[in-house]
């Protein structure tokens, strides 16, 4: 008998060699020149090869009809069938949108492309884009590359200018949910409170992930609580890392800002505003480097792909020169942080069997940032309590004390953040039964978000010392899931059937600075360190929740034309209760190069426990005096008093409706319309005066207890209704050796307030919990109108390109003579008597950029231009007529933080090597 078997499997292996053959060829760019590292394989095999240096391979395959598969960092996925052919060549093409691309998100059926899914997915090369822009991080990139995705740059906002949050479609930066390669990223620690958008959310640091690991960016642009959890109401993000072998990249980059309007050292006689020094013509440089490398394990096709980088950003400097406001007392550095960052990435798989596919999976990473910004300054004659004095006598420290032209002594505190961020997860996957899929994983995130005081007193002390240990707040969580799918071929067209598990465990935690940051040492003198006081220990807080969740997702194919999907979620949170929510999608085919879509759910997202247990006192200039405003955790007496019910979580009903139109090869049209109406939305408060006398005695002689002149609580304060449309057009031309490239994206989108959900306690002080101020805060989450066009021609080994990105109108308020921003009225230069509402219109603005390229060889490619090359900025921010009321913003400076940026025209060079 064993002869028996042997000479059975001797002779299956004889015919298996004879039934292979092999196939070789060539894999080249669109201009013709090998691609090194390409990963090549059979499709429904662990059969597998790279492309040398110059592009040529070589692979044994098990059919003469195989399925190749052609993958490579930057281009398109392509597979092609070899019809008995043994030699195929192959041209990659380079995408930023690559619209035709198989999608992870969005569907859990494999092999759907973009413009096939019932739900509008963009899928953004970053590789490709960063390469023609000075922009280095993910959340910027983006910002001009997809339709409906917002994000401005923060500044003088107590830990917002240290990190970058984005929101989708109009929404709060939590409610967007991020996924790396399929899993849940984990969130920040921080949570914003200042910026035109995201005040009183959290959400998760793009910037914390390096460009140089990441393959593509899928962005799901529908809500998909019902398939994905909390979070996922404006949509979700989800970020797919690089698998690339054999082949090393190397991206090397600088950037500087050269604004001749509004950067103080061009007019020197502003003495007072804070510059570069030396006469410096240039601000904010920016030095970045990023390396990529990937080695093979195995004989399976396995990988392991490590990423490393690191970035150097210094400061920038702005202000009106040109007497149109007055000079800012308030804010004399006003301008972006300085930042240095470094990090790295891996990602992995390694196929341990070939006959149930299974494969261990693996990837995760590290960041580390250290933060340095500006606060508002200290002016001597408005508030000598937070100077050091011996007598009443100022004590005049050098370095850090100056003084302006008309004898005003003053100082700018240091905001310094130390931001440390972790992530590991690990699975396996493979097959069993009869085409069951299956992947189980755990995947862990921490960020750790610690804030000192440097350059400033706490006053009772002395000028002894100078800088401090603030505290600050981590975050950690844990998921488990487990998913199982399979496809039914022989069900009408095919049904796919997906369902799992998971466990969430959340951890926050937020820890007191050293006593001398929020401490009083004398009665006569303000406490604990000035611009930004230390958490205290009654903030102190170690809290957590887990949440356990399952979910049925199906799609069927009724017919090859027609596409159903349902969706069903449950979720189970330990502290506030049980949500359901479900989704509904289709498809149609109306003809081979026109498909209608439309999606219909209900979604939901938790009270994030920073939300729940955040507690701060930050600074704000308000009608013209630094005031000291508390934001109070939901659970704290001041809360209780004010009668802030406790956090719920927000409910949403998602609708949406478009069309993928693809009239020509070249050419790929997308149109989506939206409705997400949330109830519930958790925000920040407006603030209550300590001094208010109509005011519960109880509440406001708890402020006075700790001397606080405001107060703000989160809230589920609000419902809103977004409406709107988004655009994505893309022309892409091969001509020989040369390429034509256009991109139209666009998102038209409408926002209103529906309720303003008052507490009972509250039901005389509308007005008062969510202000007219806040209101505009809200509404101005994202321009009426954002537009991209992208226009670039590339001819042999070199291309040149334009950008034109416009911004639509936002107005904002200020906060009024009164502080309160209701209804803000601000009295006029010409007559004190005449009021103007206290409103700043930011019009809508046009940023051009131009760069070009060359590439040397295969090994060296330069990328050149200037972004924002007209040095276009946001309109100044006061009311008009009213200029001598200038500042009375969130920023303190002559704008506040709205999308396009206020820094200017930007130069950059970039080199990118590949070995």
């Amino acid at each position: 008998m064993k002869q028996l078997f042997s000479l059975f499997f001797f002779l299956a292996a004889i015919g298996n060699l004879a039934a292979q053959t092999t196939i070789k060829g060539k894999v080249t760019d669109s201009g013709g020149e090998g691609l090194a590292g390409v990963s090549i394989s059979e499709r429904g095999t662990s059969t597998g090869t790279y492309s040398a240096a110059d592009g040529s391979y070589q692979l044994r395959i098990s059919r003469p009809d195989a399925t190749i598969v052609f993958k490579y960092t930057g281009f398109a996925t392509q597979e092609v069938v070899t019809d008995g052919r043994s030699e195929v060549n192959i041209a990659m093409i380079t995408s930023e949108t690559l619209l035709d691309q198989v999608v992870v998100v969005g569907t859990r059926r494999a092999n759907r492309t973009q413009t096939e899914t019932p739900v509008p997915v963009d899928i953004i090369n970053v590789g490709q884009v960063t390469l023609s822009t000075a922009r280095a991080d993910v959340t910027s990139l983006l910002n001009y590359s997809a339709p409906s995705f917002n994000y401005n740059k923060q500044s003088g906002s107590d830990g917002a200018d240290h990190i970058d949050l984005a929101t989708l479609r109009g929404l709060g930066p939590d409610q967007t949910l991020v996924l790396i390669n399929g899993k849940r990223r984990h969130q920040t620690a921080f949570v914003a409170v200042f910026g035109t958008r995201g005040r009183g959310n959290s959400g998760t640091d793009l910037s914390a992930i390096p460009v140089q690991a990441i393959d593509r960016v899928e962005i799901l642009r529908d809500g998909a609580s019902a398939q994905y959890g909390s979070d996922a109401i404006a949509g979700v993000i989800n970020i797919i890392l690089k698998k690339n072998v054999r082949t090393f990249s190397a991206d090397l980059g600088y950037s500087v800002y050269h604004d001749t309007k509004y950067n103080p050292v061009f007019k020197r006689d502003k003495v007072g505003y804070y510059e570069t020094g030396d006469g410096k013509k240039f601000d904010g440089p920016l030095y970045t480097a990023g390396v990529n490398y990937g080695i093979p394990v195995g004989g399976r096709g396995g990988f392991v792909n490590v990423t490393l980088n690191y970035a150097n950003q210094g400061k920038t400097y702005r202000q009106e020169l040109d007497n149109v406001l007055p000079i800012d007392i308030y804010r004399r550095a006003n301008g972006d942080a300085s930042m240095t960052g470094y990090g790295g990435m891996y990602n992995s798989e390694i196929p341990i069997k070939d006959n149930d596919r299974l494969t261990f999976y693996s990837f995760g990473g590290f960041s580390g940032k250290k933060s340095d910004a500006y606060a508002f300054t200290r002016n001597f004659s408005a508030r000598p309590e937070r100077f050091p004095t011996d007598g009443g006598d100022l004590i005049e420290v050098p370095g850090i004390i100056k003084q302006d032209p008309d004898g005003e002594s003053f100082f700018n505190p240091h905001i310094q953040t130390e931001i440390q961020d972790a992530s590991f997860a690990a699975g396996l996957k493979g097959q069993f039964g009869e085409g069951w899929d299956w992947d189980a994983s755990n995947n862990t995130g921490y960020n750790n978000f610690h804030f000192f005081g440097d350059k400033t007193f706490n006053a009772g002390l002395g000028p002894n010392q100078t800088h401090f240990d603030d505290g600050g707040f981590s975050f950690m969580q844990n998921t488990t899931n487990l998913n199982f799918s399979k496809l039914y071929t022989d069900i009408m067209s095919g049904l796919n059937v997906a369902f799992g598990a998971e466990f969430r465990y959340d951890n926050y935690k937020l820890y007191a600075g050293e006593k001398a940051s929020y401490a009083n040492y004398d009665t006569l003198k303000a406490s604990g360190s000035q611009g930004f006081p230390g958490y205290q220990p009654g903030d102190v807080v170690n809290a957590n929740r887990s949440c356990a969740g399952a979910y049925g997702d199906f799609e069927l194919d009724v017919t090859d034309r027609f596409l159903a999907g349902l969706a069903v979620r449950l979720e189970n949170y330990s502290d506030f209760g049980f949500t359901a929510n479900g989704k509904v999608a289709t498809r149609f085919k109306v003809a081979d190069n026109f498909n209608l879509r439309a999606s219909a759910s209900t979604g939901f997202r938790a009270p994030s426990l920073q939300q729940i247990n955040f507690s701060s006192t930050f600074t704000t200039v308000q009608g013209g005096k630094i005031l000291e405003v508390k934001i109070a955790p939901n659970y704290s007496p001041i809360t209780k008093a004010a009668g802030i019910p406790e956090l719920t979580e927000e409910k949403s009903v998602n609708a949406s409706v478009g069309f993928t139109w693809k009239p020509v090869r070249e050419l790929t049209v997308t149109v989506d319309g939206y409705m997400v109406k949330v109830k519930d939305r958790i925000v920040l408060s407006g603030q209550f005066s300590a001094d208010d006398p109509t005011l519960d005695p109880n509440f406001t002689g708890t402020l006075k207890g700790l001397n606080v002149s405001l107060a703000q609580f989160f809230a589920n304060a609000v419902n809103t209704t977004n409406k709107g449309v988004d655009l994505v057009v893309e022309y892409n031309k091969q001509m020989d050796k040369n390429r034509l490239r256009v991109l139209l994206a666009a998102n038209f989108q409408d926002m209103t307030i529906d309720k303003v959900n008052i507490p009972d306690l509250l039901r005389d002080f509308g007005e008062t919990f969510l202000s007219d101020r806040e209101k505009t805060f809200i509404l101005a989450s994202a321009p009426p109108v954002k537009l991209a066009f992208n226009l670039e021609y590339g001819f042999g080994k070199f291309a040149i390109g334009t950008r034109l990105n416009y911004f639509g109108k936002i107005t904002l308020l200020g906060y009024g003579e009164d502080g309160l921003g209701i209804n803000p009225m601000v009295p006029t230069d010409a007559n004190p008597s005449v009021y103007v509402s206290d409103e700043y219109v930011y019009n809508g603005k046009l940023v051009p950029d131009l760069y070009a390229s060359y590439k040397f060889n295969n090994n060296l490619t330069i990328n050149i231009g200037v972004d924002n090359f007209l040095n276009v900025h946001p309109d100044l921010g006061y009311a008009p007529g009213a200029s001598q009321w200038a500042f009375n913003n969130e920023t303190g400076g002559p704008w506040d933080a709205v999308q396009m940026g206020g820094n200017g025209l930007r130069g950059f060079a970039r080199l990118a090597l590949n070995f």
